[in-house]
This record gives structure tokens, sequence and C-alpha cells, in this order.
């Protein structure tokens, strides 16, 4: 006999993530034909949350909102609730984060909340809700109340609204017909476009909070090898230089956290994500490469440093 309270469909689902969630009280499916039909059959809107084992808000909005009863209550009345674990289905994350950002100007990030009509086309969408109004974030409850809502009483102009965001998002898989490779006078233009946010103090670009920019890095480092522009080369070795000095680098374990909640990369936000160490440890043995700087290999391989 079980000792859970409750227990949904993700039960019998195999991916850490979804198991932590499987005695909530909310009804979660896992994303398959199962829960897509059953929105069609009811027409009842879907609430799909994204998320993955090691994101910290993650955590918080399960604390806050799914063990939440009389949150998982409202859910349960006016959604089919699917739950996604981001790492298990990296192609489902990637077309509703694109809608994410598009819908709130760029910004993005987990967990993430999509409510969809029963056909999958995003109507409302965000990331971390708190339970209540806070901080200027509206409360997930009114979120849920006002879409629901929306959708008995508005659902014509939600379909257009719908119609809209598909054909944005099939704009966005269109791939350009590029014949040839970009002239050398454009290349140099999307360089110094880039670093006209370069912060000259801290290294990387913009204000808190700061993610480690290792696209932008290794494609300054090209910049710099077809240009020969040594600020291009500066911008890259200051950026590095100060990423593994601060306390965003694991001096103890290695390896880089996500990103830095301050503009000095001194206080990390605690979690580390493959894809972003991969990327980096590419950019600093580039930087060795380049520079012959023993420093930027250390970091590579995950030796001591002294800064």
């Amino acid at each position: 006999m079980s000792d859970h309270k409750y227990t949904n469909a993700l039960v019998n689902e195999t991916s850490p993530y979804l198991l932590q969630h499987a005695h909530n009280p909310v009804d979660w499916y896992p994303w398959g034909e199962d829960a897509l039909s059953l929105a069609k059959r009811g027409d009842k809107p879907i609430l799909l949350s994204i998320g993955y084992s090691a994101c910290h808000w993650c955590h918080v909005m399960e604390r806050e909102s799914f063990e939440n009863e009389k949150i998982a209550r409202l859910m349960n009345e006016n959604f089919i609730n699917i739950k996604v674990d981001r790492e298990e289905r990296p192609d489902l994350d990637t077309i509703y984060m694109a809608v994410v950002q598009m819908v709130t100007g760029g910004s993005g990030g987990w967990p993430m909340t999509v409510f969809m009509t029963p056909d999958q086309v995003p109507i409302f969408c965000g990331t971390y809700f708190p339970p209540e109004e806070r901080q200027r974030r509206p409360g997930f409850r009114q979120v849920i109340l006002e879409v629901a809502k929306a959708y008995q009483e508005k659902k014509q102009e939600l379909g257009s609204s719908a119609d809209l965001i598909r054909s944005e998002l099939g704009k966005l898989n269109q791939l350009p017909d590029v014949q040839d490779m970009p002239a050398a006078d454009i290349l140099e233009d999307a360089a110094s476009g880039m670093i006209s946010n370069y912060d000259t103090r801290h290294g990387g670009f913009g204000h808190a909070p700061k993610f480690p920019p290792s696209m932008a890095l290794s494609f300054l480092m090209r910049s710099y090898l077809r240009a020969g522009k040594e600020e291009f080369l500066n911008i890259v070795r200051n950026t590095l230089i100060h990423m593994a000095c601060g306390g965003i680098y694991d001096q103890l374990g290695g390896g880089f956290h996500r990103y830095s909640v301050d503009a000095e990369w001194l206080v990390p936000h605690f979690e580390k994500m493959l894809y972003d160490n991969a990327l980096l440890s590419r950019a600093y043995l580039d930087a060795y490469l380049v520079t012959g700087e023993g420093f930027y290999r250390r970091i590579a391989v995950r030796r001591s440093i002294t800064c």
C-alpha cells in the first residue's frame, strides 16, 4: 500500500524529474497520445510545464504551486496538465522555448510554463510563476483562472493569436538560401556590433545576471584571426580570465556554473550544465591555441590555476 496521498500518471515514467512529480496533487500526464487525445476529446486546454531535475526554480515552483492542493485543484479542473523533462525531450523544449522567447521579447528559462489549445498551439506562456503576485510577477493562481476564462469566453480570438504564433514558428524553421559565405565586412560588422555591449571592467557582455558567452567568444577569436584586430582578442582574454577567477568557476571540482547572478562573475547560480561546459572547454582550448598561454589550457583540462 502506498504511503502517498496522491499518485498521478507520471509514476510509471523513468525520468527522475518526472518521478519527482509523480505524487503531486496535480493530475500530471507525460507527453504522449493519451494526454493529447484527452485534451481534444474534452475540449480542454493544455498546461505544459517543462523543467529538469537540476533546476532550482523548478523545485521552487513545485513546492509553492504543484504541491499546493488548492492550486492543483484549479489546474485539474481547467486543464490537461503535462510534465516534460527537457533533458528527455529536447525537441519539445526547443520548440516551446522559441515561443516563450518570441512572446516575452527574448527572455526565457525554466521552469517553462506554456498554456496551449488542445491542438498544442500556445496561447499564453512564461517561466516561473509564484503562487501569488510577487515583485511584479503575476501569481500562478490568477494566471490559471485568467487563461481558463479566456479559453471559455474568447476562444475565437485566442485561435487567431494561435494561428499567428504557428506562422511565426514556421518562419523560425526556414533556413535562408545562402549560396556563399558572408563577406568579410559583414562578419566584421557583426563582431563590432557584438562588442558594443562589452563590459570593459569585468568582461562579458551586458549586466547582471551574466551567462558565459561561449559562442560569442569563439566568433571573436575567429574574427581576430581573420581581421587581425587585437581588440577582439583582448575582449576574449579578459572575459575568460575574469570568469575563471570568479565564483562562477568551481575552483575545487572544476567546471562552470550556469550563470552569475552579479556582473562580476562572483556569485554563481549553483547548477552546472553539460552543454555549457562543453562549449566553454572548447573556448578555453581555442584561446590556448591562439595565444599559447597555459592559463587557458589549465582551465580546459581542469588543472589548478593562480589568478
